[in-house]
């Protein structure tokens, strides 16, 4: 047993210099953006500027002639069907479009500016069909449909939608007898709130670059989260195998799930066949990024709740719509993932939900940290506290009473493990001081959330021992900011007991790296994290069987420590591994004998007893391999003139089942609250008929540092039996309460309840005139 197994960690709950810092400190590291290829060709999209028409007729033939342009492709050339819930996407727009900015062709031409001149001489004659841009219109109407082929479309598993309507997914989850529920209640509270359409506004743009090499092999590097299921995509898209599609991932800017998926991609490969091995390059504006790349789905949520006099939770009925826009995208899931959330990290025994999500001529509603649990924790959150005040409950002990805990049954009947909820919730309100009067407009909010993560999945590693004691990891975690590729090396530091920085981790390349499912919903250090120690351990395993041959010691009685191998209980009979051999053959004794021994260790990880949810009533009994939970306290001021929110401090508290590098997961924390505050107060894209209104940074705000209230990240650990060493995940959580806490902070501070996201100073200055108005105050300030 070595060092790490006896509880003395070396590499796991420490903060090694990450190993991307030096490399992006100083500036080089090479992002997609960033690669130039011999010859490349650059792409442009000649996009639709209606929400809803038919395609008539498209005549590129001027643009064809212009010098310097290499190809124009359009839908027409290419017939397949491409999407992640539901297959309702071509490369490019055929027959009819679907939103402002819905692709209908394209160029690829020496430089920009002849692209843009080529699209200029484009000819596309459009025939305007109804739009459809509000989700409850949409819902109830028959004879104007988005994709009148919905009931034909290929779907992956679990999404359920309505034919002959604009519903691409259906979820219902069904716990207990919500009537019984609410008659045996004290109280019953009714009401909606909703939440805006707002973009991930990564610094780095999608970009991506298409060449086919001589054997008509599809070579991509493109900035995705998910690489495997890219290559799956566009290669079933073509017609393809799988060998003849390659993706490369450099290091992200920035993603936030608004690079998962198919996105640039289509558009280059399209091009990139008929560019005769050229290189083709796409990258989006930022105003491509606002009207044709992946938003946060806006959101309508009633709910309904039923509880005792003591505050003990008796019914839950939610009813949630997302407005998935023109294309389903990663908007079914979402809708899922919330619908799973919908009754909060509570012990309700009667829960009834229906989660839709909904075709508009809106842009497309894809993943945004959290796939849907943060527009549905504002509702959930927000509510709860407006029942604590009628009941005269503190928000903190009506929280406490009914949080979830080790053992408890959720709503889809999975007994829960590693539940660490009812101590964020505790350090959380501590650290702001909760129960202490904060002075005059000043408030303070706390707000809870859960979160499942996507199940079944699975993840595969290589851990390749070098011969000089290096070590290389291979795994298809993308790294995006957050930290991974150096929480994996400290796995893998762990299990070999060879320093961190001595681990270099290979970009995810679907010709090299083993699968993995996907960066996304917080599962990479769970799942990876698994594979990476799994083939660590196989390595352990393979070196020590070298290293007896040569100690003349049984493999059980070996250990590895610091780069060198030792027999347990002698430490100074050591042999550094880089004198095993590895590669190389060498000469044992006199025989002379060659024994050269590559070493490369093989993990992989997958959850075996997973459980799909009933159609009808969303049972199940493992739907997800672990729940993530969270607390947020929040402190505001509110100028009553004004109405605008200062946000003072915000302490954020983490179960996060183990800390693998600490000082990354406060960074997380820090990063998704200020997204946080952003999201809650100065974020809104704004729409007409369809079109994006402020589709760049001078009009749509994001926070600066300036607008970073103190923040105090707080790390739970409530180890998961089946996590490396325990731990879970991050990512996502630290965004999901944000809103509602200080939406509770505001409400203490001055008396007004915001239900609409997000929270400006005009909906707080008409709240504070309809409270006086309500009080007979006269309406002066």
């Amino acid at each position: 047993m070595k060092k790490a197994e006896e509880n003395k960690m070396e590499s796991i709950g420490r903060s090694p210099v990450r190993l991307d810092a030096k490399e992006k400190v100083a500036g080089r590291t090479i992002f997609t953006v960033d690669l130039k290829l011999t010859g490349m060709l650059h792409a442009k999209a000649l996009r639709s500027p209606f929400p809803h028409a038919r395609i008539l007729q498209i005549n590129a033939a001027k643009a064809r002639a212009l010098p310097g342009v290499s190809a124009i492709v359009t839908g027409q050339d290419y017939p397949g069907l491409l999407g992640v819930s539901i297959q309702d996407q071509n490369f490019l727009a055929r027959d009819k479009v679907r939103f402002v900015g819905d692709a209908v062709a394209a160029v690829a031409a020496a430089d920009l500016d002849t692209a843009e001149e080529a699209l200029s001489l484009i000819r596309v004659e459009y025939e305007p069909l109804p739009g459809l841009f509000d989700p409850v219109e949409a819902m109830k109407v028959r004879d104007v449909l988005i994709h009148e082929n919905l009931a034909q479309y290929p779907l992956a598993p679990g999404i359920f939608p309505v034919a002959g309507t604009n519903i691409c997914n259906y979820f219902k989850l069904r716990k207990g007898d919500v009537g019984r529920g609410f008659r045996e209640s004290y109280i019953v509270l009714e009401d909606t709130y909703t939440s805006h359409m707002v973009q991930h506004a990564h610094l780095e743009p999608h970009a991506s670059i298409a060449q086919v090499d001589p054997s008509g092999k599809i070579l991509i590097w493109t900035n995705t989260q998910t690489p495997y299921f890219n290559r799956k995509a566009l290669a079933n898209g073509l017609g393809l195998p799988l060998n003849k599609v390659r993706v490369i991932v450099p290091p992200i800017g920035g993603g936030f799930g608004g690079k998962t998926y198919l996105k640039a991609e289509p558009i280059c490969v399209a091009l990139a066949l008929k560019t005769k091995g050229r290189p083709v390059k796409l990258v989006y504006t930022r105003e491509e990024e606002f009207q044709v790349a992946p938003v946060r789905h806006p959101t309508i949520i009633r709910c309904k709740t039923g509880m005792k006099r003591d505050g003990a939770w008796m019914a839950q009925e939610t009813e949630l719509i997302f407005d998935t826009g023109a294309y389903a995208d990663a908007g079914p899931r979402v809708c899922r993932s919330a619908g799973l959330s919908a009754a909060g990290p509570y012990k309700v025994p009667n829960v009834h939900v229906d989660s839709y999500c909904v075709y508009t001529n809106n842009p497309i509603g894809g993943a945004f940290r959290g796939f849907g649990v943060p527009q549905i924790t504002w509702a959930i959150e927000s509510h709860l506290d407006v029942l604590a005040g009628k009941l005269g409950i503190d928000s903190i002990e009506l929280r406490l009473k009914n949080s979830v805990e080790e053992g408890s049954i959720s709503a889809t009947g999975q007994a829960l493990h590693s539940v660490g909820l009812k101590e964020t919730i505790q350090q959380a309100a501590m650290k702001i001081g909760w129960g202490q009067n904060p002075g005059p407009n000043r408030g303070k909010g706390i707000a809870c959330m859960h979160k499942s993560t996507v199940t079944p999945s699975s993840s595969a590693a290589f851990v390749k021992l070098n011969e000089d004691a290096s070590v290389t990891l291979l795994c298809s975690a993308v790294e995006m900011g957050q930290g991974a590729t150096t929480a994996l090396a400290q796995i893998a530091s762990e299990e070999l007991g060879i320093p961190v920085e001595k681990i270099a981790v290979v970009c995810p390349d679907t010709d090299v790296t083993p699968y993995d499912m996907a960066s996304v919903s917080s599962r990479s250090t769970f799942f990876v994290g698994n594979a990476v120690r799994r083939a660590a351990a196989d390595a352990r395993e393979q070196l020590l069987q070298i290293a007896s041959e040569i100690l003349e010691a049984d493999p059980k009685d070996l250990m590895i420590e610091a780069g060198n191998v030792f027999i347990r209980g002698f430490p100074g009979k050591g042999l550094p591994i880089a004198e095993l051999p590895l590669g190389e053959a060498f000469y044992v004794g006199a025989k002379g004998r060659g024994r050269g021994k590559p070493v490369l260790g093989r993990g992989a990880f997958s959850v075996e007893d997973a459980t799909p949810l009933d159609r009808e009533t969303g049972q199940g009994k493992n739907p997800s391999a672990f729940w993530l939970y969270a607390a947020q306290a929040a402190e505001v001021e509110v100028d009553r003139r004004s109405g605008r929110v200062k946000v003072l401090r915000i302490a954020s508290a983490h179960d996060l089942g183990k800390s693998i590098h600490p000082v990354a997961i406060e960074g997380q924390i820090q990063g998704a609250l200020v997204m946080g505050v952003g999201t809650a107060l100065y974020e809104e894209m704004e729409l007409e008929k369809g079109k994006v209104k402020n589709p760049n940074f001078a009009e749509y705000k994001i926070p600066s540092a300036l607008d970073a209230p103190e923040m105090i990240p707080l790390i739970v650990e409530e180890p998961h039996a089946n996590g490396p060493y325990g731990a879970k995940g991050l990512g996502e959580p630290a965004l999901a309460p944000t809103a509602a806490a200080i939406a509770n902070a505001i409400y203490a501070a001055v008396g007004v309840r915001i239900k609409d996201l997000p929270i400006t100073p005009e909906k707080i200055l008409e709240g504070l005139r309809k409270n006086k108005k309500a009080a007979g105050i006269s309406l002066e300030f």
